[in-house]
């Protein structure tokens, strides 16, 4: 098949067809996502507990004062994680059935082009997701129990429901954030932007990194470094892509 790609990257797989059997294929594609991701919700529910736990460890230093206070807390909870995990784990279903209706329209070349796309997208967001997990929670947690040791109120109970909230919003921070060098790459390839372009806006860019980062990750300065350095990085490797797809048409 990829060998085929190659070898025919202009050609197409979907002759003309009628407007109906392109209703009935968009039809088919919302039906199988909304399957997905209420199957994929469910499941998610089932295994709310071990998603819990997981959740749980970058406070592993606090862990035992994560507390749920009230008597719908462990529901709110479950609802939290199956609505969020359930997505999470449907993606790759509902990019799937996204591209099971448009790839008989496109050639071979934008197939591999598309597909790329999503495979590098999928990685820089998981890189996205790591980094926050492993680095950045960890050190917020620290971090807010020094403050609160410092300040002379030292917390003995953590409600669970605001330790969740935090900890799904910096995950889906940054690995949404992490989407920056394709974006970048994308405007480029599409000759919007140009490598000379981003090297004069950089300061602008370093700025912007650190500005986006105060109002995504709680609010603390270890956190905020975590995403703002990062950023800067992938601004400096978005440079480095367009430029060598500018010399890759120049000398084509």
């Amino acid at each position: 098949m990829a060998i085929k790609l190659l070898q025919n990257p202009d050609e197409r797989n979907d002759p003309p067809r009628p407007l109906l059997e392109h209703l009935l294929a968009l039809r088919d594609m919302f039906v199988f996502a909304a399957v997905a991701w209420t199957v994929c919700v469910v499941i998610a529910a089932v295994f709310s507990p071990h998603i819990l736990s997981w959740l749980k460890s970058p406070a592993a230093t606090s862990e035992e004062m994560l507390q749920g206070l009230d008597l719908t807390s462990g529901f709110t909870t479950a609802m939290s994680i199956s609505l969020w995990g359930g997505t999470a784990i449907s993606f790759p279903f509902l990019v799937y059935s996204l591209l099971r209706f448009v790839f008989p329209a496109l050639t071979n070349r934008e197939k591999i082009i598309l597909l790329s796309i999503l495979i590098f997208g999928s990685a820089l967001f998981l890189a996205g997701v790591g980094l926050a997990y492993s680095k950045t929670l960890p050190m917020v947690v620290l971090v807010f129990q020094q403050i609160n040791e410092w300040v002379g109120l030292p917390v003995t109970t953590i409600r669970i429901e605001g330790y969740i909230s935090i900890v799904l919003k910096t995950i889906i921070a940054f690995g949404l954030v992490f989407q920056l060098p394709l974006i970048i790459f994308v405007l480029g390839w599409f000759g919007v932007i140009s490598a000379q372009g981003l090297r004069d806006k950089r300061r602008i860019a370093i700025v912007l990194s650190f500005v986006f980062s105060m109002f995504l990750t709680p609010p603390d300065p270890m956190s905020q470094m975590f995403m703002a350095i990062p950023l800067c990085l992938l601004y400096e490797v978005s440079i480095w892509a367009v430029w060598l797809k500018e010399k890759g048409s120049r000398s084509g």
